[in-house]
């Protein structure tokens, strides 16, 4: 396995890890995991517009730093010796 392949390995592992961490931190419609993530993070009188939309970019970027590098990795992923 190259350098770049086990670079894009790591890569991946951390953006699905904080990609997951990133949905479960958004607000939901005030049930569930995702409410009681959120709820301790900010009050909802304090600025929380600008809190979910700088959530929902971070999300976005990690999407699709993950997607990229499952392309990547499907390109140049070794396929093995028959």
């Amino acid at each position: 396995m190259s350098p770049l392949n086990f670079a894009l390995l790591v890569v991946l592992a951390l953006s699905g890890f904080f990609t997951v961490i990133l949905i479960l931190m958004h607000s939901g419609k005030g049930t569930g995991v995702s409410d009681m993530i959120a709820s301790s993070m900010y009050n909802s009188t304090a600025g929380s517009g600008v809190w979910e939309k700088n959530l929902d970019r971070l999300t976005i970027i990690m999407a699709l730093i993950f997607g990229l590098c499952i392309c990547v990795m499907a390109l140049t992923f070794p396929l093995g010796v028959i």
